[in-house]
């Protein structure tokens, strides 16, 4: 009996069901629909174990490339069908560390599909994206390097040399997008960003459907702990390195392919891959270099003692600060700063929960220009020109709405002798300061939200605004709605108001910018109504409804 055979405890009569469906329909004897029903029918239902020992044993009869070509096609033809499996293994298992690393992929490529979304192209998300999808070909290494020599151990071959083709093809359309988005090839990249997603889903839907499920079956406790040290050779992708895998009574000490050298030169191809990827970009090897010199030096300050954010204490300019202390300064300020260097690479951001416009740590460390859609590039490289020749310190705009007032100021940094360090950007909600009237010069304590206060959520400033009218607002448990109303206190109440607003008018859309989050705690159902053209009344109506019959 065929040795992976046994291993799988395959039912003979099943496989040959399962290889005569498979070989008539790639003769085109039998159509998809026809085979399918075949299988439900004969089968029920086909384990990905079972699918995956079919395929190898269609060896010698069809070729590699047929197989290849086809591979969507069988899958097709095994819906509803084909056991999906739960792809449950144990924490820090190889498997489930693949497992680990598809999640975090899955998010990845949900960022990429909202930034296809977007109208204006703006390339520093982009390149973010790349940050994780250049690290996939770790994920691809392993798998190659690791998973597939042992299973080929155990006679399984076919099905992992096809799989090494789609790799392959996933790792190249990587690269190739890449290289479009790295070289401002603008169209292209966005013409094949959607079949390079299209790929990596498809891969790891693969691996999820039939090649980690089967692997499960065939391999031992042991071959797993020797591939999770031989893993952590290679590296991981997007995940922090997780704890080797052990079992109790395993060592996994014996000689095998994944800790050899063959294991090594995975990991040294792998890191030759991602240099290649991110050429012109080194943003990977500089954090490598940081663990590096973090390892020797102990995260301190020229080689010493380390440094204690807490602690230790640092010379400003007028004044004596820890590391802690000076974030914490900037996370309350109650305005946003950006700082941009010298060489056009953005250095920093202050972290505030008030932040007016979102910002993604993504941007540290990049070009300045791919922060911003191309029709306004030529705005910030002039500002930039005339700060670095002198001829200009300062540049202002502003955003004027009835509901909101946004300033924002750039800054030439210079240091003692004149020589342009930087732009300073500094931005701030000046909404409530402009509503100020007359004098206040006594303490008094009004509940009042002021800019730098709206760090708290859209829901706890609304909850906040919500105490102070409680009476007017909330009876007998029912939500109370006015023409004062604030669109805060409706998102606190019903989350989803924003999309309703967008059924009734088209032109509520503007409620899904950034702004929202500053523009709802003023945002009343009356302005709401005169900018959406709408009858308050019936307006308040309509909310009413929705809000109070969806309790």
């Amino acid at each position: 009996m065929n040795p992976l055979k046994q291993e799988l405890n395959i039912n003979n009569e099943r496989y040959q069901i399962i290889v005569s469906v498979k070989e008539q329909y790639l003769d085109g004897i039998l159509t998809v629909e026809e085979g399918n029903k075949i299988l439900r029918e004969k089968l029920g239902t086909c384990t990905p174990d079972e699918f995956a020992f079919a395929e190898q044993s269609l060896k010698g009869v069809y070729k590699d490339e047929e197989i290849l070509d086809r591979m969507d096609d069988l899958l097709v033809l095994f819906d509803g069908v084909l056991v999906r499996a739960e792809n449950t293994y144990p924490v820090n298992h190889p498997l489930w560390v693949y497992i680990e690393e598809i999640n975090a992929m899955e998010k990845v490529l949900l960022e990429a599909d909202e930034l296809l979304k977007q109208e204006n192209f703006i390339k520093n998300p982009w390149l973010g994206i790349f940050d994780s999808l250049n690290q996939w070909r770790r994920h691809l290494s392993r798998k190659q390097n690791q998973l597939y020599p042992v299973l080929e151990d155990h006679g399984f071959d076919r099905p992992t040399r096809i799989m090494w083709t789609f790799d392959d093809s996933v790792r190249d359309a990587i690269s190739r997008s890449f290289g479009y988005l790295r070289d401002d090839q603008t169209e292209d990249f966005l013409a094949t960003m959607p079949d390079t997603i299209d790929k990596i889903r498809d891969l790891y839907s693969k691996e999820l459907e039939v090649l980690l499920p089967t692997a499960i079956k065939i391999l031992s406790d042991a071959e797993f702990v020797r591939m999770s040290k031989g893993d952590h050779e290679i590296g991981f992708a997007i995940i922090a390195p997780p704890p080797l895998y052990t079992v109790d009574g395993v060592t996994g000490d014996e000689p095998t392919y994944a800790t050899t050298a063959a294991a090594a030169q995975a990991q040294a191809n792998a890191n030759a891959g991602a240099v290649a990827a991110n050429a012109g970009m080194p943003n990977e090897f500089l954090q490598d270099l940081a663990q590096l010199l973090g390892k020797y030096t102990g995260g301190s300050v020229g080689g010493g003692a380390p440094l204690d954010p807490k602690t230790t204490v640092l010379d400003v300019a007028t004044g004596k600060l820890t590391l802690d202390q000076i974030n914490l300064l900037f996370k309350h300020m109650p305005v946003d700063l950006s700082y941009v260097d010298e060489n056009e690479l953005v250095k920093f951001y202050s972290d505030t929960k008030h932040r007016i416009f979102p910002r993604s740590a993504n941007v540290i460390g990049r070009e300045v220009k791919n922060c911003h859609p191309a029709k306004s590039v030529h705005v910030v490289e002039e500002i930039i020109e005339k700060f670095r020749s002198g001829e200009q310190s300062q540049a202002e705009f502003w955003i004027n709405k009835p509901e909101v007032f946004i300033y924002v100021l750039y800054t030439a940094i210079r240091d003692e002798d004149g020589n342009f360090k930087g732009v300073l950007e500094m931005m701030q909600d000046c909404t409530h300061i402009r509503s100020l009237e007359g004098s206040r010069t006594l303490l008094t304590w009004d509940g009042d939200t002021f800019v730098g206060e709206s760090s708290k959520t859209t829901d706890t400033a609304a909850s906040e605004q919500t105490e102070e009218t409680s009476n007017d607002t909330e009876q007998k448990g029912e939500f109370k709605i006015t023409s004062s109303t604030t669109l805060s206190e409706l998102i606190k109440h019903s989350p989803d108001i924003v999309d309703y607003l967008i059924t009734i008018n088209p032109k509520f859309e503007m409620l899904k910018s950034p702004m929202v989050k500053v523009m709802s705690k003023v945002a009343s159902l009356k302005m709401i109504s005169e900018r959406g053209d709408l009858n308050l009344n019936t307006l308040i109506k309509d909310v009413d409804a929705f809000i109070n019959k969806r309790k």
